[in-house]
């Protein structure tokens, strides 16, 4: 059945082709920013401009609705990152203090391997004195030293048991030198040693090199180290004889090295020694050469019987309280607080309170003027 209107049905062929395009405004697809837009295309030809149509109401809605995400990824990652960053601080603070740890225990092993073999060289060459010596050292830094306390009982047998030989006069056109008298000043030397004499041992060293230098020098030589030895660290460590006993240190040192033990002695009483050099003429200094020593040895002390811990808090008090009269409350506060950590004092502690208060009123003037 034919349709009577298909002519009002057909599409009219107009005689211009660009009809198209002279009301319409053409799009076309631009990326911006990850975002799809649609932005008009300036017609080619004909027709009068029409405003750029309004873009899809969705598509600005969706970077307003993304920045908090956004955001949220960043933040998340900066503390991540410090995360990561305090993880690795701390893993390498552990690191360096197992490092520390390992290294002194390496030097203590080290230390006790020589002076064991020392000791062993001691007993082949007939130095028993020297070679006990060495042995209780090892002892101290390792009690479970192998061999050690075999060596040390095998060393004392001999001390006991060994006779001193004599010496067979030569048949000579000249006078025999009598070492009877020679023999018996090393033999009492050696008794010294024994009971821990070390004055009497190094008189009467001193008085065989004199009498005899050529008499078992060797022998002489490591004795009288021994002795001086022992000698400065007694009168460093309870005799509060600091200065002689780092003179009979570095007399020792002559006849050989000292070993670790001596030479820490040697060192903290040469900073009890400067401390005092600073003492009530810059307390700050002081302070500073005690609080070192009160670490290590809290009860060293000098020929004023006092100890380095009481030097270290007076001195921290008295330069607390010289920070404060030039108005450095918070630096105060912080030396008034040391000296509470070493012991409780009411006074000191009745000061620390005014420090801190003064401290906050400064940093709040500070920030003020900020």
């Amino acid at each position: 059945m034919e349709n009577p209107n298909i002519d009002q049905t057909r599409p009219i062929q107009t005689d211009d082709d660009t009809l198209s395009t002279s009301g319409v405004e053409e799009t076309q697809a631009q990326t911006i920013a990850g975002e799809t837009l649609l932005t008009p295309v300036t017609p080619l030809s004909g027709g009068d401009d029409l405003p750029p149509s309004p873009p899809p109401s969705g598509i600005e809605s969706e970077p307003s609705k993304r920045t908090p995400l956004w955001w949220g990824v960043v933040l998340l990652s900066v503390l991540a990152l410090v995360a990561i960053g305090l993880l690795s601080a701390y893993g390498g603070y552990q690191s360096g203090i197992n490092e520390r740890t390992g290294y002194e225990t390496t030097l203590t092993a080290q230390e006790a391997q020589q002076q064991y073999e020392l000791g062993v060289q001691d007993i082949a060459e007939g130095r028993y004195e020297v070679a006990r010596q060495r042995f209780e050292y090892v002892i101290q830094l390792n009690p479970n030293y192998p061999g050690v306390t075999e060596k040390l009982a095998e060393v004392l047998l001999e001390i006991r048991t060994t006779a001193t030989p004599t010496t067979a006069p030569t048949p000579t056109l000249t006078p025999t030198v009598d070492l009877r008298g020679t023999e018996e000043i090393f033999s009492q030397a050696q008794a010294h040693l024994i009971n821990r004499e070390w004055s009497g041992a190094i008189e009467t060293l001193l008085k065989l090199r004199k009498d005899e230098p050529a008499y078992r020098a060797v022998e002489v030589d490591s004795m009288l180290y021994v002795a001086l030895r022992n000698r400065g660290v007694e009168k460093i460590l309870n005799q509060a004889d600091l200065e002689g006993g780092t003179y009979d240190l570095a007399l020792a040192e002559k006849f050989g090295p000292l070993d670790t033990e001596a030479n820490n002695y040697r060192f903290w009483a040469d900073l009890y020694v400067t401390g005092v050099s600073f003492w009530e003429l810059d307390w700050g200094q002081a302070s500073y050469y005690f609080g070192q020593i009160t670490l290590v040895a809290p009860n060293l002390r000098d020929g004023s019987n006092m100890t380095a811990t009481e030097r270290f808090r007076i001195a921290t008090i008295n330069y607390a309280d010289t920070l404060g009269e030039n108005g450095e409350w918070c630096r105060a506060k912080e030396q008034y607080q040391a000296v509470l950590n070493l012991v409780a004092d009411s006074e000191v502690e009745s000061k620390l309170n005014k420090a801190i208060k003064k401290c906050d009123d400064d940093q709040a003037e500070e920030n003020e003027d900020d």
